[in-house]
């Protein structure tokens, strides 16, 4: 059974990719632009995609803009930055109506690839330079989006998690880049770093409907035009030796946050990457998993206990809230459920109910068109061709043994714990 068809072809400088389905009734365009995380340019990133939204040569203010897409029958206009591996990705992402579906003929795909297209490649500029305005009110945002991360300390401990297990590579940058770095941006460098943007970016444009391939194919050439000498994504694997180490760090919390890092030797390109998803849901992805029952419901140590893989990376979270006097006691219990997987120790039915927990996650996934996105989207930062349905055949046929076996390759590098003053640990 095929869920979609993803057609892929190349035009003007970008990777164009269809997916006609008559799944939706509205018609999703996804922009993504990539480049290799690094400290000197991360925080131009962070800025630049929030600049750009602010208006273009024809729609030259936020209310203009918001206007025209009011008329496009209420289209949307999002951005977004994430990382994934050793790249850092700014995303663009509109939705609109189809107008198969409405009584007025606007030709509104063929629009909003227009409009998408000034969004990049039309922006504001005053004597070579973003307007000054803007980009100082956007700097504030980014301030205010960096400091976000320290209030929350959820996720300010997953950051120090990242930043102290992968000290020395790029992946410890923040995908908002660094407070310190934004007031050295103004609107005269933000330009330029733009212009180096749009021509050495791997920039790739999805658009996912009920739509003929070979119309959007002619909107995009028509639309689209970059002076590109971008590469082929190239995936850079940081090998060092792992030793354990673990730090800890007092604030003024009320709950402990314990937060562990392992790197699993394996990535989303590598055959055993089904091993590793099934591995990780019975460890720790799910409410049925490990750490969940061992950690939160059955010591009760825990107000939330779960793992997260990063597929690109090549590393395995662990999360969890504990109090700080269970410390010890809860390191103690994360680290029997991991010694449990290597001797693999689960049963039959934790193998089976997580292997149709993640093929059902993965059917709601592409039952969003953003979710679609992001799932084909892996194969561009893989530099591989694996369809949806290779992923779906590739969890059913993994087997406990290859399970154990790729639990065997994880490897502890970095216990972080944040907890409240004065407590000990």
């Amino acid at each position: 059974m095929s869920y979609f068809h993803e057609q892929q072809t190349d035009v003007n400088g970008l990777s164009l990719h269809t997916v006609s389905t008559a799944k939706f009734k509205t018609n999703t365009i996804v922009l993504k632009l990539l480049a290799p995380l690094n400290e000197q340019d991360v925080t131009y990133r962070a800025l630049l995609p929030y600049v750009l939204q602010r208006g273009t040569k024809n729609f030259p203010s936020s209310t203009v803009l918001r206007q025209h897409l009011d008329e496009l029958y209420g289209a949307t206009l999002h951005v977004d930055l994430s990382k994934k591996g050793e790249n850092h990705i700014i995303s663009f992402r509109m939705e609109i109506a189809n107008e198969k579906f409405l009584t007025d003929a606007t030709p509104l795909l063929e629009q909003g690839i227009k409009f998408l297209s000034e969004i990049l490649l039309q922006p504001v500029i005053e004597n070579e330079a973003f307007q000054d305005e803007i980009v100082t009110q956007e700097k504030r945002t980014l301030k205010q989006r960096i400091q976000s991360v320290n209030d929350d300390k959820m996720r300010y401990s997953n950051l120090r998690l990242v930043q102290e297990m992968c000290k020395d590579e790029p992946y410890a940058l923040h995908v908002n880049g660094e407070n310190k770095d934004v007031d050295k941006i103004d609107a005269k460098s933000l330009y330029e770093y733009y212009q180096k943007c749009i021509k050495t970016d791997h920039i790739d444009l999805y658009v996912v409907g009920d739509l003929d391939q070979e119309e959007v194919k002619g909107y995009v050439n028509k639309y689209f035009t970059f002076e590109n000498s971008r590469k082929s994504v190239e995936q850079t694997l940081y090998t060092k030796e792992v030793i354990e180490k673990e730090v800890i760090e007092e604030q003024d919390v009320k709950q402990g946050k314990l937060n562990i890092g392992y790197r699993t030797n394996s990535t989303y390109k590598d055959d055993d990457y089904y091993a590793l998803q099934v591995f990780n849901g019975i460890f720790g992805g799910f409410s049925h998993s490990k750490l969940f029952i061992n950690v939160r419901e059955k010591a009760s140590l825990a107000y939330y206990a779960a793992s997260r893989v990063e597929s690109h990376k090549g590393l395995l979270m662990v999360m969890s809230g504990i109090e700080v006097q269970n410390y010890d006691q809860a390191v103690s219990i994360i680290k029997e459920q991991m010694a449990a997987m290597k001797n693999g120790d689960f049963t039959e039915q934790e193998f089976e109910q997580t292997k149709a927990v993640i093929r059902n996650q993965l059917l709601e996934t592409v039952d969003t068109a953003y979710g679609l996105v992001e799932i084909v989207y892996h194969n561009v930062i893989a530099n591989s061709n694996r369809s949806f349905e290779d992923y779906l055949n590739g969890i059913e046929k993994v087997t406990k043994e290859e399970v154990t076996k790729v639990a065997q390759k994880v490897e502890l590098d970095t216990i972080y714990f944040l907890k409240g003053m004065g407590g000990t640990a």
